[in-house]
């Protein structure tokens, strides 16, 4: 039986610039003592074809957590965007929140994340070139997050 049950996850400042901090209300329930803190985590996905530009944007270690309905929000730098593919600057990809206890991931939310340009141009040309990072407004759709729940062993390990 899972320990720690999360209830609710809001993506705050939502659309925003790309450059612009992420926030995530998390509303969490914990229903025994824990004797160790949780440690949350963002990871932007900064291209579908090499996980090696993925960025952990930021980890906390949250505790210690009271039995009961707990909340706090989440805030996570932008992703660095020399760290990301021009070509993958714009589209869709994800963001993604962790929970671990005991470096143990327990449950994963995942948000499709929307990069457009801001300003119109021609379809058939594209967005002007270099891109002007300003002029581009990230949209998380957050009304479908994917929430995906490991189970692990709550106890002592041995």
């Amino acid at each position: 039986m899972a320990l720690v049950n999360v209830v609710n996850m809001a993506v705050l400042d939502n659309p925003a610039p790309f450059s612009a901090t992420f926030s995530f209300e998390i509303t969490f329930e914990c229903l025994q003592p824990l004797s160790d803190d949780l440690e949350w985590k963002v990871l932007y996905v900064g291209s579908a074809e090499d996980t090696s530009h993925d960025q952990v944007l930021d980890e906390i270690l949250v505790g210690p957590i009271p039995v009961g309905i707990n909340k706090f929000v989440l805030q996570a730098d932008a992703p660095d965007r020399s760290q990301i593919p021009e070509a993958d600057v714009l589209g869709v990809t994800v963001v993604l929140v962790t929970c671990s206890y005991r470096n143990k991931e327990f449950v994963r939310v995942g948000y499709y994340v929307n990069n457009e340009y801001a300003e119109p141009y021609d379809e058939e040309k594209g967005p002007p070139l270099p891109l002007d990072i300003n002029k581009v407004r990230r949209v998380v759709l957050s009304d479908k997050p994917r929430v995906t729940r490991f189970p692990i062993k709550w106890g002592r390990q041995r």
